[in-house]
Order: C-alpha cells, then structure tokens, then sequence
C-alpha cells in the first residue's frame, strides 16, 4: 500500500480491511513505528481462533464434524518436515535434486538454512520460533515485501506475533513456500485469519471454500459470527440458509453457546427462523448461562436478564402456544412478573395491552415441492404394500434441505396410512421419521414430514425410502422424469436397490419431495 507521495505504508495495509469494531480497539494496542506491533491485534481477534468458556476451552474443530487433527499434531508434522528439509540439504549438491524451482523452494519451508528472519507465534507459553526468508516471503505477501523492503521496514532479525496460532501461521508458509494447501478442522479458522492479515487472498479463499464445506448445523452460528468479523459476505449467506432450514438443530448446538451479542440479535431478529419460538427461548437462556460464566457472573436469573438487555425483546414470546408459554417461559423467572401478567393479557383479553415484545409470529421458510411424475393413476391390482420398500435415488446442483415427501393415498375413499420414511447417503441414515396421514381419496399427495429437515450437499446421491401401511390399492405415479428443475434448483432421480415394491424412475410411490433452497 502506497501513501500520497508513493511511499510503502506497511502498518495499514490489512488493518484497513478490518471492520471499525476491530480498528478502535487495535489502534489503542499496536505501537507506532513497531514491526512486531504491526502484528499485535486486539484479543477479539485471537478468540477467532480458541473460544474460551469458563467450564473449559473449545478448539474450533469441535464445531466440524471432519475427522479431528489437532493444531499440536499439525506442528509436530511440520517439525518432521523441518527435519527432513535439513536432512536434504546434508548433500553439497542438494540444488540438483530437484528439477523445478518450487521442489527446491519448498526445501526452505520451516529450513535454518540461509533464513534471515525468525518469528516468534503464538502466546506466551505456546510460542514456536520458526525461521524465514525474506525475499521468499516478500514474493508471496504484500504485507511482508512491505515490512522488509519498504520505505518504513525495520531490520529486525527476530518479529513477536503473538496474536497467531503458530499451526496456523506454518500453514500460510507452507503455501507460500511449496504452494501447497493444507487445512484441517481445528486450524481452519486460525490459517484464514492469519491470510487475510497478511493478505494472502488465494489461501484465504480456500480456507472459505473449507468452511462452506463443512457448513452443517452444529457450526453454523459460530461460523456466521466469523464470517461477519471477517467480511465474508458469501459464506455469511450460506450460514443464514442452513440456520433458517434447520434453526432447531442449530439453536440447540454448542456453537450457539458461543457466538457474541451481536450475532445473537442478529439471530433473534431474522424473520425466517423455521422453529417454534419455545426453542428460540430455551436457546436465549442458555446463551445467556454462557455469556455469564464468559463475564465470571455468577449463573443467577437476573443475570441472565442483564447479559440478554434488550435482546430479550427480539424473542416473539406472544407467539408462543399458551402452553408452552405458561409451562415454559412464564415460570423460567427471567421475565418480570408485570411483564408475565401483560402477556397472559395479551393472550386472553379482548383489549391487549402494549408489549416490548415482537407480537408479529416469523414468516419462517416456504417449503417448496419436486413433483417427479406427469400423471398419476390406479388399478385394481395395484399400487399394493404388505411391508415393502418404495424408493427412490436423486442428487441436486445445490445445497438443500429435505424437509419431508410427499406422498400418494388410497384409491378407493378415505383410509389412514402409517408411514416410516428415511433418507440415506451411502448407507447410512441420516434422517428418519414415523409418523401417520390421513388419505381422502383422491389423487393429490399428502405430506410426511422429518424431525428437523434434513441437509443435502450437492452432486451426490441420496436414497429417499417409505415403508406404508395402510389401504392395499392406492395411486402411483407415471411418466415419471429423470431429471426436474424447480426454480434454481435441478433434481436427477434414478432407480434403487433399496425399492422392492415397484417404485423407479418411470412410476410408483414417493411422486414428491419437499424441500427449503
């Protein structure tokens, strides 16, 4: 980054793309003028990375559900690297080993060997001092050209990071010295940090080509919460539609527990929340219980009062049921006894009074439908049962959730159907539900509907099963079509070997499913 007169300002260059909430409070922290302070950021920051709570610390990969690799074991396997670097370069010709200058490059990674530079990562009891290179570093970040060759650099042999994990700042290296990625669970958001402060944009975009990947339920709140803080506006937008379709799931995760006021108004206030106002409470609660032991208040009610503030007021409590109001809310002592008596009022009075509180019930998701077959009919002899499996694979273009199928009735007057539906990926269930509907004879599809909908990652396919019972002649589909566009979604369906009553691609059961894109 250049100043009016052309000179290299190397302090401004990322602190520039920090949102103004993060600026003010570094600007009191860093020291002018200071290499080193150049990387001091605020503790904000550094909670990115380790998410402390006062019962115990959580790494960000437990908020993943990819098979756990711990930040130490990552630098244990750089060190083995270093190892073998510094075994390599034993040879006098170690140059003619390799026939490419990024082989070679990539001999230097975490290497002694003619480094010119050392940084010292990580907090005070977990530093790691690992070596560098200049020119090599300058190439790969404008950060550090500016640092070492610009007007302002200071030549200093040894540069204090302290707010980066030093798993994570070995990784960015690894990229700029060998060009190679190398991401895990637990030091995904600690290597995107530490590439967006030395503005290393293509490592970066990785690592939210990572996350958006790992995007589930579980992770989902943490994760808007850093995309926020760190201006990924598309990765913000994938966490809002898997917290909107499957808000339950994600209210009642760990993760929820640990996002800041912020995000949790933000949260509190989204219109297309799908899920009952009583779970949107009990979450409010438990976030609070958290953010006292974060503030080492004791876990009282009226602590729990003060740390929501007027956050408690985003919650629609006058859309709860009765019932789960007067068992659920009115009894938890966090409202206050004319508050509890306006909004039993509100419930029950003719004239209601006037309530803080949102009165106006969430728009929640419109579920949208996949109808796979032209015409329907029925015969004499068929569509028939007796505990067989109807089933069906498809595969969409796009992250969506299944929130249930539609399904086909009796052929001959009104009949009640019990009805276990299951939703598979390579075997293994990932959603399940039994439950009843009831069929009024004619041809129009009934609703079966899962627990919580159920996430479908793109390009991959999904066996989508019912087992009825119920009347033995029923409708079916026919002219069934392999492939089904509804809106910017494109649904691919073939038979299974799971179906062993009939259903396929051309004709049978399952004519519909119903999802939220």
């Amino acid at each position: 980054m250049v100043d009016a007169k052309g000179r290299n300002m190397k302090c401004l260059t990322f602190f520039l793309m920090l949102p103004e909430s993060v600026k003010s409070k570094s600007s009191k922290g860093s020291k002018k003028g200071s290499a080193s302070g150049f990387s001091k950021l605020p503790p904000v920051c550094y909670e990115i990375i380790t998410l402390k709570t006062k019962k115990k610390k959580k790494m960000a990969g437990e908020f993943f559900s990819t098979k756990k690799s711990t930040s130490a074991s990552t630098v244990q396997r750089y060190q083995q690297q270093n190892l073998n670097n510094n075994n390599t370069i034993h040879c006098c010709n170690w140059q003619g080993l390799y026939s490419t200058i990024r082989e070679r490059n990539a001999v230097m990674f975490n290497n002694e060997l003619m480094a010119d530079v050392h940084f010292v990562v990580g907090q005070p009891e977990e530093t790691q001092r690992l070596p560098g290179h200049k020119y090599v570093l300058a190439v790969g970040s404008s950060v550090f050209h500016a640092m070492f060759y610009g007007e302002l650099a200071e030549d200093k042999d040894e540069i204090s990071i302290p707010d980066v994990e030093p798993a994570a700042f070995l990784a960015m290296l690894k990229y700029i010295y060998c060009d190679e990625i190398d991401l895990s669970a637990d030091t995904v958001l600690a290597t995107l940090y530490v590439a967006k402060k030395y503005i290393v944009p293509h490592l970066a975009r990785a690592c939210v080509n990572f996350l958006e990947t790992s995007l589930c339920a579980k992770n989902a709140c943490i994760l808007l919460s850093q995309s926020c803080l760190f201006e990924e506006p598309e990765l913000t937008q994938r966490c809002w539609e898997v917290i909107d379709a499957q808000a339950e799931l994600a209210l009642k995760s760990d993760g929820f527990c640990d996002i800041d006021p912020k995000t949790l108004e933000s949260i509190l206030r989204r219109e297309t929340l799908n899920a009952k106002e009583i779970v949107v409470f009990e979450a409010a609660l438990k976030w609070a219980e958290a953010e006292c032991q974060r503030r080492d208040l004791a876990v009282s009610i009226g602590n729990k009062r003060k740390v929501l503030g007027q956050a408690v007021y985003l919650i629609r409590i006058p859309t709860m049921g009765l019932d789960d109001f007067a068992n659920g809310a009115a009894q938890s002592g966090v409202l206050t006894l004319n508050e509890t008596n306006d909004i039993f009022l509100w419930y029950t009075a003719a004239k209601k009074p006037d309530l803080q509180f949102v009165s106006k019930p969430r728009r929640g998701l419109t579920p949208q439908k996949c109808h796979r077959f032209q015409s329907c009919a029925y015969r004499s002899n068929q569509w028939r049962y007796r505990g067989r499996c109807d089933s069906i694979q498809f595969a969409v273009d796009k992250r969506v959730f299944i929130a249930g199928f539609g399904l086909y009735g009796s052929s001959c007057g009104s009949a009640e159907y019990s009805a276990k539906i299951e939703l598979k990926r390579q075997g293994v269930i990932l959603g399940q539900n039994l439950s009843k509907y009831f069929s009024d004879g004619s041809s129009n599809t009934f609703p079966v509907w899962f627990e919580h909908p159920v996430q479908i990652e793109p390009d991959t396919f999904y066996t989508a099963s019912v087992v009825l019972d119920g009347n033995e002649l029923s409708y079916f589909g026919q002219e069934g079509m392999t492939e089904v566009q509804c809106g910017k979604v494109t649904f691919q369906f073939q038979c299974s070997s799971d179906s062993t009553n009939g259903t396929g691609v051309q004709g049978g059961q399952i004519p519909e499913l119903i999802f939220y894109a």
